[in-house]
């Protein structure tokens, strides 16, 4: 197996599961900030010019961060960060889709949309005047997540799981673009503070981070 990794919060997301797991896969570097994902090279393997990537040993890749999630714990299923169980993987992906459809795609385009314009306006679709809303929709998100997370460890309870992944490296990213964490949401700070002193968010932080000024 290979990983295309790069600069940014979804290869990000993947280093974080790759240390948590204790896995060392090799690893190819996508240059992201130069458009190399966009290349005829990489969407002939990855037609969504998305990283991270997955390539298995049979030649067929995975491009969807949580779908690599799913296929590496089916490989390798200690430490569970999906789950252990039926109840306990329905639990996490039932907040993993929360985090995602309510938070972090929204995050993702009023940067995309806004700060990130310039560099991504040749290689999606980009909507200037969403941008507004789509960081409030966030910040509204986020206070019912907050709301949510009283006696809560984690995101799904008392597990660290694939939905603090997910959640951690996107809000790590967009206070750091852009889109900090409103202070009223003291319970989510809470959690980020927690999952910040976990060995594996600190040293899953691109070398390029501080060049490029930001948390990927």
């Amino acid at each position: 197996m290979r990983v295309y990794d790069s600069f940014g919060p979804n290869p990000r997301a993947l280093r974080i599961f790759l240390l948590e797991k204790g896995l060392e896969l090799p690893t190819e570097t996508v240059d992201l900030l130069g458009g190399e994902n966009r290349a005829t090279a990489y969407t002939a393997k990855n037609p969504a010019g998305q990283v991270p990537a997955l390539e298995l040993d049979d030649g067929r890749v995975l491009a969807e961060t949580v779908a690599i999630f799913e296929y590496l714990e089916e490989k390798h299923p200690m430490p569970a960060l999906v789950g252990g169980t039926p109840e306990e993987r329905a639990e996490t992906r039932m907040w993993t889709r929360r985090v995602e459809l309510n938070i972090t795609e929204h995050l993702y385009n009023g940067f995309r949309f806004a700060e990130g314009l310039e560099m991504f306006k040749t290689r999606l679709p980009v909507i200037p005047e969403a941008a507004a809303g789509l960081k409030a929709t966030v910040q509204k998100r986020l206070a019912w997540l907050d709301g949510l997370m009283e006696g809560r460890t984690f995101v799904a309870g008392d597990r660290f799981t694939i939905a603090d992944i997910v959640l951690y490296c996107a809000l790590d990213f967009g206070g750091s673009v852009g889109q900090p964490l409103d202070p009223a949401c003291g319970r989510v700070a809470r959690w980020m503070a927690r999952v910040a002193e976990r060995p594996s968010a600190r040293a899953s932080l691109h070398p390029m981070s501080d060049a490029v000024g930001a948390k990927g």
